[in-house]
């Protein structure tokens, strides 16, 4: 019979479970080889084709005819009059009497007929060709969706089995803490990541009969822990009452973020197609992310808010950087023709540790002001939603209290002076004087869009980080 884990049982657990995902995403790499290795990636018209296309015009057009032997000479193997048959017909879409063999024009009495049939049957083909080269593609980007499913399992189970296991240490001060706060702690778990986070799980309830806000309660374990940068999550229970519950609890990081932004459509446009998000949702993470819309108006600023957004979504839900643009990408690949494809450019910083995560895809540029100057992060090229196979680029860097990070669309740096763009923005940025994240994102706007209205959409996001 099941029955719930206890705490002590719970470093167990742990260590199944991670051993079961990783299983999982084996079985989901095997499966993804299987698929591919099942098909072959066969994308033209086939001397098969061919043939069977030139044997159905014979069976409609020639009857009992065997004057020109077309179709018996065609078919052995060292014929090569079949591959410059199709090579004509992917090139003109159709068969002229040109092409044909000059003994078939002189002895065929209804070529017309046969050629105008040939150039059906083959129609027929390449419309089967569309649909087949529809299917692989299809199967090929859920191949792509089984490999990073895989990836991102393993990277689970890597989470799992890295964690740290300290409650023992901690338990006896933070039930006291609670209980002198007039709350009973039934059972708790205290974890540990590789980047010094800690997370705690309570089941508590209240022994006075009022509620305490789960803030409040946050309040508590942190004087317990020893660190007051301790808080419930929105994903957790909002209240601890007389009836026992589990809360959720995460330790806040050495660092904090502020950001500011400022932006200006394309003149004439009401809408800018350039969309950002920022969010300190996912536990000890800053993320910030810019996607710009294929051209301009309503319709790419439709696309690129929906790129952020499900970006930041697979984030906050515990998807590394690498993972959440790869599914990005693939979402878009399935979408279809209708959907128009954006850059993105993505940056995560881990407030534990400082240290800043950059994905591109097809994004510009990224500029790190620090103490040292600016560095530039480069970029890719690819813009998400176009090629299944893209990787993301991944930057990386530390950074210290006070630096800012500078992330613009290609609107902000297509209109900075000279032809070294990236070198005449990195310049100004140098030589600014730094306010607020807020005024020195208003100033790189005015920097960009100072000499005649914008030809694109303009959008800077500036974010700084510091010691708390």
């Amino acid at each position: 019979m099941w029955r719930r884990p206890k705490r002590r049982d719970m470093a167990d657990v742990n260590v199944y479970t991670a051993s079961r995902l990783e299983e999982m995403a084996r079985s989901l790499g095997l499966l993804a080889k299987s698929c591919q290795d099942g098909l072959e990636d066969k994308r033209g018209l086939t001397k098969e084709d061919a043939l069977a296309a030139m044997q159905m015009s014979a069976a409609m057009v020639c009857g009992g005819c065997s004057r020109c032997n077309l179709y018996h000479d065609s078919s052995k193997e060292d014929s090569y009059y079949l591959y410059y048959l199709l090579r004509a017909f992917e090139q003109k879409g159709k068969v002229e009497f040109e092409d044909m063999p000059r003994f078939f024009m002189e002895t065929c009495r209804r070529r017309e007929a046969y050629v105008g049939q040939l150039n059906r049957n083959l129609g027929r083909a390449t419309m089967n060709l569309e649909w087949k080269n529809r299917f692989l593609e299809s199967r090929d980007t859920v191949i792509v969706q089984f490999r990073e499913l895989a990836v991102i399992l393993e990277e689970f189970a890597h989470q799992m089995e890295a964690a740290s296991d300290i409650t023992d240490s901690k338990a006896d001060a933070v039930k006291k803490m609670f209980r002198q706060h007039h709350m009973m702690v039934e059972n708790l778990l205290l974890l540990e990541y590789e980047n010094s986070q800690r997370e705690a799980y309570l089941t508590v309830r209240t022994l006075n009969g009022r509620c305490v806000t789960a803030r409040e309660a946050a309040e508590v374990l942190g004087h317990a822990m020893g660190n007051k940068g301790w808080y419930a999550p929105k994903d957790t229970r909002a209240l601890v009452t007389k009836q026992a519950a589990t809360v959720h609890f995460s330790e806040a990081g050495r660092y904090r973020m502020m950001v500011g932004v400022a932006r200006l459509p394309r003149e004439g446009e009401r809408f800018s197609g350039d969309n950002f998000t920022y969010s300190e949702e996912a536990p000890g993470q800053a993320i910030m992310s810019i996607s710009d819309g294929m051209g301009s108006g309503e319709q790419a600023s439709s696309e690129s808010r929906r790129v952020v957004e499900l970006a930041q979504q697979l984030l906050e839900t515990g998807f590394s950087a690498r993972a959440a643009l790869k599914m990005v990408n693939t979402v878009l690949m399935l979408t279809g023709e209708q959907q128009h494809p954006a850059t993105l450019d993505l940056c995560c910083v881990d407030l534990h540790t400082g240290v800043l995560e950059a994905m591109k895809l097809g994004a510009v540029a990224t500029f790190v002001l620090s103490g040292n100057g600016v560095e530039v992060l480069e970029a890719g090229e690819v813009p998400a939603g176009i090629l299944s196979g893209v990787e993301p680029v991944l930057l990386s860097k530390k950074l210290w209290d006070g630096d800012r990070v500078v992330m613009v669309t290609d609107g902000i740096l297509e209109a900075c002076p000279g032809e070294d763009k990236e070198g005449s923005l990195k310049e100004y940025i140098e030589g600014m004087e730094v306010h607020s994240v807020q005024e020195m994102a208003e100033d790189i706007l005015a920097f960009a869009s100072r000499e005649e209205e914008p030809r694109d959409d303009m959008m800077v996001l500036v974010g700084g980080i510091w010691k708390r």
